[in-house]
């Protein structure tokens, strides 16, 4: 029997897990599939299927071959470049999770790519933060600009340990290369859409 193992790899290798796990969710929805289905078909189970899907496994080659089989593909569609297959529209369901894939991915906070990819002149993120959620022992600074929409809640942005509470329909840009982290020091989860434009090097 496969076993497959939680990913707590390098940043490196977690990209690589999410791109594959992001095209096996995809085929499966283009096929009609449910994780139910597939999972029959493939002979792994609901759970393993998901995480892989997730990016938040690593799955052994025998385990892929068993996917391909099911979704009717060769193994080796799951490592071809993505300008063969990229896609202007990022669905809601195939938002790349970032978790542990970013700096800033840490803890419970949910950071999700809403661009198709990291490769581009923008970058935008849907970041959910829980109450209690602070960065403030690992401020980042980096090349770049920064601009965050407050959707719902409250959040506190520290530039340079300037304090900048945002509420619902706030906004805020700034310099990335400014000492800056976040908190929420409040009761709800705040949720925003974050974009940054990295400087060219």
């Amino acid at each position: 029997m496969t076993t497959e193992t939680s990913t707590t790899a390098a940043p490196a290798t977690s990209e690589l897990l999410a791109t594959v796990g992001n095209k096996v969710r995809s085929m499966r929805k283009d096929k009609g599939m449910t994780l139910a289905k597939l999972s029959e078909v493939t002979g792994l189970s609901q759970a393993i299927v998901s995480q892989i899907e997730r990016g938040m496994a690593n799955p052994s080659f025998t385990t892929l071959a068993q996917l391909a089989h099911g979704l009717d593909i060769p193994v080796g569609r799951f490592f071809i470049g993505q300008d063969q297959s990229k896609s202007p529209v990022v669905r809601k369901s195939g938002r790349r999770n970032l978790q542990n894939v970013t700096r800033e991915s840490v803890g419970e906070a949910i950071h999700e790519l809403l661009t198709p990819d990291r490769d581009g002149t923008i970058e935008a993120q849907w970041i959910s933060t829980p109450p209690g959620h602070d960065t403030s022992a690992t401020p980042f600074t980096h090349s770049g600009e920064e601009f965050c929409f407050i959707i719902s809640g409250r959040k506190d942005v520290y530039l340079d340990g300037v304090c900048y509470s945002l509420e619902e329909g706030d906004s805020i840009t700034y310099s990335s290369e400014i000492p800056h982290w976040y908190k929420n020091s409040y009761e709800e989860v705040c949720v925003a859409i974050w974009v940054n434009a990295p400087h060219a090097l």
